[in-house]
């Protein structure tokens, strides 16, 4: 028995455990009686610099507005790619654990595993309805969708890229679907899945029953297809015209989601829905596709901003890794900053929590962070592990270690990334004993990982 079937094995037994504590499920006094509505928003490949409320040219004032009067998450950590972040997140796991360490490309078969917990499932669990608007990217066929994995209702597509507009993957496979069956219609994907989702939590307006949705937006990653009336804005402030139609696509996504927010308050239903915000991972630096498309979009010569944090997605830099996030409830965690590192994994134990329920699943690695949200301190000493195709890193404030493994030789580097968040002092030989210390802990986690993980040979940017 190899690895990963081993660990899948694991994680289905394990996992019987949660799903056989019903009578152990009960309300925390603490949380409101009516269960909050969740809403979580993911941006793909925003950048750090590409929010307004990070000091951005780039306006976002749907965004800025709930971040403000939310909770910032200053140091949310992700993953380098698309696809091992959304695997962390509706897990609870590090995704190298499942063997996805990049994103799912071409005609792969790579698939989450079905007999996880997943965030979907634990929150069907609690009494929710579940849908996903949006990009999946953790199964390329309609078998292996959202609905597989916990949501009621699905909608978008299932690959890590999409023509805005044709809806078809960059070799020309069909991605576009609804629960499941590929269907072709008119409309950008921004308004699309923003339209979708207005009209999904207006069917449930009658009723009393929360909802779990998931709005994956495409923007801002490529291919760039916007109005005019979206780049207009940016024409004098930027010179490159890839950065004009990369502010234009965070614009719109902030405008559409802006729909969705006046359609929830007319409602009723803005004053009890929480909003968690998040970037997949850190902006692309530039786009030179080949073959693609039939040679119809780019090159985008600059996309998007991550300063002032190092370099950009696919590394393990603090640029690819740490993300624009935030949580938003009315009358809760207001105006609040948190420097505290919290991990994409703490998502799924976090809402668990929120909704009242006193277990979680026994599968997860990651850790609430609802009493951060309440203003407690970080008693714990956090450690977050993360591995990409490139390279690994793991974190335990204030120190960092990335290790990047080539067929030569190792090369270690360590940074002190609450006072250097530019990683641009390494520390490495200067304080070998730390540096041996998180290098030891770091080979701990690497041992945990599947045997084999889908690497550069199928990597999709």
């Amino acid at each position: 028995m190899n690895n990963v079937v081993f660990k899948i094995l694991v994680s289905f037994f394990i996992g019987l455990c949660f799903w056989g504590c019903d009578k152990k499920i009960k309300s925390s006094n603490s949380l409101p009686k009516e269960q909050p509505n969740i809403l979580l928003v993911i941006a793909d490949d925003a950048g750090w610099n590409d929010v307004g409320y990070h000091g951005s040219k780039i306006k976002t004032p749907v965004l800025d507005s709930l971040a403000n009067n939310g909770a910032k998450l200053e140091r949310f950590y992700v993953a380098p790619t698309c696809s091992p972040s959304r695997a962390a997140l509706l897990t609870g796991i590090p995704a190298s654990r499942l063997g996805i360490v990049a994103p799912i490309a071409g005609k792969s078969k790579i698939a989450l595993p079905d007999s996880l917990v997943t965030l979907p499932k634990a929150m069907k669990k609690l009494g929710y309805r579940t849908a996903l608007f949006g990009k999946w990217h953790l199964g390329l066929t309609p078998e292996n969708g959202p609905q597989a994995y916990g949501f009621d209702t699905s909608y978008g597509f299932l690959h890590g890229q999409i023509d805005q507009y044709t809806h078809e993957y960059k070799n020309g496979d069909p991605s576009w679907h609804k629960n499941g069956k590929f269907l072709k219609e008119d409309g950008h994907v921004t308004d699309l899945l923003t339209d979708a989702a207005i009209a999904y939590f207006n069917q449930e307006t009658k009723t009393e029953t929360p909802s779990f949705v998931t709005l994956a937006y495409s923007a801002p990653h490529f291919p760039l297809q916007e109005e005019v009336r979206y780049k207009r804005p940016y024409s004098t402030i930027f010179t490159d015209s890839s950065r004009v139609d990369y502010a234009a696509a965070m614009t719109h996504l902030d405008i559409a989601f802006g729909r969705l927010l006046n359609s929830l308050k007319r409602s009723g239903k803005l004053d009890n829905t929480l909003i968690l915000f998040m970037s997949d991972n850190g902006a692309m630096k530039n786009w030179y596709p080949k073959n693609q498309y039939q040679g119809k979009h780019g090159p985008n010569t600059t996309l998007g901003d991550n300063t002032p944090l190092k370099d950009y997605k696919t590394t393990n830099y603090e640029g690819a890794i740490r993300v624009p996030a935030f949580v938003y409830w009315k009358n809760h965690f207001n105006g609040k900053t948190l420097d505290d590192f919290i991990g994409v994994i703490d998502v799924l134990p976090t809402l668990v929590e929120l909704t009242g329920a006193s277990v979680k699943p026994n599968t997860i690695e990651g850790s609430s962070f609802l009493n951060l949200l309440n203003g407690a301190s970080q008693t714990k000493i956090p450690q977050l592990y993360i591995r990409g195709h490139l390279q690994e890193s793991i974190i335990i404030p204030p120190y960092k270690l990335i290790r990047t493994r080539s067929k030569k030789d190792t090369l270690l580097e360590l940074y002190n990334v609450v006072v250097d968040p530019e990683e641009a002092f390494n520390l490495a030989a200067s304080k070998p004993i730390v540096t041996n210390q998180l290098h030891k802990q770091l080979i701990s986690e690497f041992a945990k990982d599947a045997a084999t993980v889908n690497g550069p040979e199928i990597f999709d940017k």
